[in-house]
């Protein structure tokens, strides 16, 4: 039985359907993810993003399970904390054959679970039989790979696509294929460990004869290859036991933070563990791809602000992403792509229509935000770590980088941004819809457009390059780069300002007239330092307002500015990252009560998702006694930056900073929400000491210690 119904080439579930059920299931390693139901299953349901996909192509769009051609009845289904495995119990209804009851409801247990690893999924279906009389039943399986490229899955046209080849029929497994026309070979290999009774194209049989008290196993691999590659992966047992690994391996690189607030820690377990899953492991070091199902892939921005977020927990996540970013650094002028000597990437895609051209992602560097990001996360890295080997090995890349941002600043004053024809992002920085930058009347901003939090990041970066370049006896740079700094200060203050709001504009456009709206993005100035005084007050006032709090976090366009709608992708929705990085520069410029505002709103959002797993967005509606956040459709979840926003604000509670040179940890005037009584940081090193912090609250007091010192590292406190 399908529910399905199918309207000019889309797939719909009608409401009556019980499988129309808007929370998915997701497991991810390596290059290759799987989006599942509940029920395990894959199919036409919902937004149609269901699949097991592996480098930007749906090798599998099809995986149900039938018990006489009837679905199971959902008891349970979940995703380990570790995110290791999905765990889905089932029964069948009522079950009848010959036109008599064979089989009461309730009667026959299915425990499926699946694993993936590597570019291979598993599942190991058990059944039990519960019933005090023999049964023969059907079991089937019913599989379809459509190879559609994930742009395709996302809803871009294609005037043509490559062939899909005969599948070619093993005894315990079906080869399915497809040729296309970037000359790329894409199999999918659905294998079982017993021989099914009938195989075909599209389905396995098994004719099942169980005893009271019986139980039946099947396992299942299904792996994808691309071009000339074998098949690779390994039975159930031993992929998760590969997963296991892995996510200890993570967990022992990585400060863990516990709480006396078990919903806290849920938020916290459930972040780290989507993070880990997440990073995928390259040449150059582990790298966090933004987010499934849309941004599995590597995303410059997104990476970068991920790696800040987790820098104090765990900064060997940003040793992998400087050195991939600085190994994919744009050397050339390429319009195409918007690549430019010096540039950071933006995204990077596999699949056929990047490889064809019909998308320009393959490699493209169409960001203004990155380049800057880029030499900040270097120059907090080594401030974090002290670790002068990776900044001399990456000194060339950062003078690249310094090169392309002081090129924008001789042109422009300003770093800016305008696409190259008309088959790019329209819109550069980090809101990067097509209506996202627009002056106080609503009409679009023209470009060249020069974002405030851009020049931010930019004054940062410059500073911190200053820093790096005194440390390497560079006094000529260390000057030069803190003049651009004040001068990019000053155009930020006598441009941007608009008195009459109380903030910055979001943007300069073409002609150098302020976007007078007001919006999220003067809060990443905070997080920069780049603004200070009176309005910087002026600011941090501004984000608690009615208007831009919505009781669960910022919105990215305050209630009332010109083109506002809550359920919009940029212009009034709530995204975790940006409200976190909101609340650490709130903390830093020393608004802790409206910090704590801030991450209480997203604490609060967190009980409510599926998971406690805060999305990459959600609405911007206000919060309403007795209701949860309301979700935006497509939001990827897990999403990096949003899993990283809960490390971002146990950082910002407790004013975390290093000081390599004297191997010091300060925390500097720490402060504890309500809800939390205690806190605790297990692991936290600098070089090869370790120490065990305690936090505990007392009223409004706040009493610190270390319960564990390994190694020379001091703590200083200060209120």
């Amino acid at each position: 039985m399908d529910d399905a119904i199918r309207i000019q080439d889309r797939w719909y579930i009608p409401v009556t359907s019980p499988r129309a059920d808007d929370r998915t299931r997701v497991l991810k390693s390596a290059d290759g993810f799987a989006v599942f139901s509940r029920h395990g299953d894959i199919a036409r349901v919902g937004l149609g993003e269901q699949g097991l996909y592996y480098l930007g192509t749906r090798h599998l769009s099809e995986w149900r399970l039938l018990i006489d051609e009837r679905e199971p009845l959902l008891l349970n289904s979940t995703v380990q904390l570790d995110n290791t495995r999905l765990a889905v119990d089932q029964t069948t209804v009522d079950l009848y054959q010959r036109g008599e009851m064979a089989l009461p409801q309730d009667r026959l247990h299915l425990r499926r679970e699946l694993a993936m690893h590597d570019c291979a999924l598993t599942e190991r279906l058990q059944i039990v039989n519960y019933h005090d009389a023999a049964l023969r039943l059907d079991l089937q399986y019913c599989f379809e790979a459509d190879f559609r490229d994930l742009f395709e899955v996302r809803g871009e046209r294609r005037a043509r696509r490559g062939a899909l080849q005969e599948a070619q029929l093993e005894t315990t497994a079906v080869v399915l294929g497809y040729q296309g026309l970037d000359g790329i070979r894409r199999r999918t290999r659905i294998g079982f460990d017993r021989p099914p009774d009938a195989l075909s194209a599209q389905r396995a049989h098994f004719r099942l004869a169980l005893e009271p008290g019986a139980r039946w196993t099947l396992e299942t691999m299904i792996a994808c290859a691309s071009g000339e590659a074998f098949f690779c992966g390994s039975d159930h047992r031993h992929s998760v036991e590969a997963v296991d690994r892995e996510v200890a391996e993570d967990r022992a690189s990585r400060a863990e933070v516990f709480t006396d607030n078990e919903q806290f820690n849920d938020w916290l377990n459930r972040s780290a563990a989507d993070l880990q899953m997440l990073c995928t492991e390259t040449r150059h070091g582990r790298y966090p791809y933004a987010g499934v199902p849309w941004f599995s892939t590597p995303f410059g921005r997104d990476g970068l602000i991920t790696a800040l977020q987790m820098l104090w927990s765990q900064p060997s996540l940003a040793a992998g992403v400087l050195r991939f970013l600085a190994a994919t650094q744009a050397e050339h002028e390429d319009p195409a792509s918007e690549a430019e000597p010096g540039k950071i990437i933006h995204e990077m895609r596999e699949g056929e229509m990047a490889a064809l051209g019909e998308v320009p992602f393959r490699r493209y560097y169409g960001t203004v935000d990155a380049t800057p990001l880029f030499v900040m996360l270097a120059g907090r890295y080594r401030q974090r770590t002290g670790d002068d080997a990776l900044i001399e090995t990456l000194w060339p890349n950062l003078l690249r980088a310094l090169g392309w941002i002081e090129r924008q600043l001789e042109q422009y004053s300003l770093l800016v941004y305008a696409r190259y024809g008309q088959r790019g992002l329209l819109q550069q920085g980090w809101k990067d819809s097509d209506d996202s930058v627009f002056d106080h009347s609503g009409r679009l901003a023209v470009p060249p457009i020069a974002l405030c939090e851009v020049q931010g990041y930019a004054i940062e970066a410059l500073r911190q390059a200053a820093v790096l370049a005194e440390l390497r006896g560079e006094p000529a740079r260390t000057r030069h780069w803190l003049e651009l700094a004040e001068r990019l200060v000053e155009q930020l203050e006598t441009r941007f300002w608009v008195e009459s709001l109380g903030t910055y504009a979001i943007a300069l456009d073409g002609r150098g007239q302020p976007c007078a709206v007001r919006s999220s993005n003067p809060a990443h100035l905070l997080w920069n330092h780049a603004i200070s005084g009176e309005r910087a007050a002026r600011v941090a006032q501004g984000l608690v307002s009615p208007a831009a709090f919505n009781g669960w976090g910022l919105r990215t366009l305050f209630a009332g500015e010109p083109r506002y709608n809550p359920m919009s992708y940029h212009n009034g929705s709530v995204w975790p990252h940006d409200t976190a990085i909101a609340a650490a520069g709130l903390a830093q410029n020393g608004f802790h009560e409206a910090a704590l505002t801030l991450i209480e709103g997203l604490f609060n959002a967190a009980i409510h998702f599926d998971l406690h797993r805060l999305p990459e967005l959600f609405c911007g509606f206000d919060r309403q006694p007795g209701q949860a956040p309301t979700h935006y459709p497509v939001a990827c979840a897990p999403q990096a930056w949003a899993s990283g926003a809960v490390f971002m604000a146990v950082q910002a509670m407790l004013g975390l900073a290093f000081e390599p040179e004297h191997a010091r940890i300060h925390l500097r005037r720490p402060r504890l929400p309500s809800y939390l009584n205690w806190l605790k940081v297990r692991g936290l090193r600098y070089g090869n000491a370790e120490i065990d912090l305690h936090v505990h609250r007392y009223g409004e007091e706040i009493a610190t210690s270390v319960e564990r010192r390994v190694g020379e590292i001091e703590l200083v406190v200060s209120v």
